[in-house]
């Protein structure tokens, strides 16, 4: 069965503060992930954590290579907002889940439903192929 997002989920992760792991967050300015991790930690109030593959800071942010980088007193991470390829994306989910993060959010346009469900099995919430950017402006949140 295909994944449906559950709005109340969606609204609840937005308006609850807590800490946001960005995977794919560099400082490529063209990239989607660069303005969404600024919606992410000015409009909505959330602490950013950048992940990416060089482990460089980005907006001012410690950077860190994987999720398992993040220090114990990052810890735990709220939510793994995912922007990679639907095709890596599963791996991202996995080490969400080995981490002990409490929902994996995969960016519009990221799909992959066995990963959703072991995140789901693993008791994680999930958003999939949906953008914090684009609820704001449907929502008005």
């Amino acid at each position: 069965m295909a994944h449906q997002n559950d709005p109340a989920v969606i609204q609840r992760l937005m308006r609850t503060k807590g800490r946001w792991a960005i995977v794919g967050l560099s400082n490529n300015e063209w990239r989607a992930a660069y303005d969404v991790s600024l919606t992410v930690r000015d409009k909505l109030g959330m602490d950013i954590i950048p992940i990416n593959q060089a482990g460089v800071d980005v907006h001012g942010e410690k950077g860190y290579k994987a999720l398992a980088d993040i220090p114990a007193d990052q810890q735990p991470i709220d939510v793994v907002e995912c922007f990679v390829n639907s095709q890596r994306v599963g791996a991202v989910v996995d080490q969400a889940i080995a981490v002990g993060a409490k929902a994996v959010w995969l960016q519009l346009g990221v799909i992959d439903e066995d990963a959703a469900q072991r995140a789901k099995d693993a008791g994680l919430d999930v958003v999939m192929d949906e953008c914090p950017d684009r609820v704001i402006h449907r929502t008005g949140l």
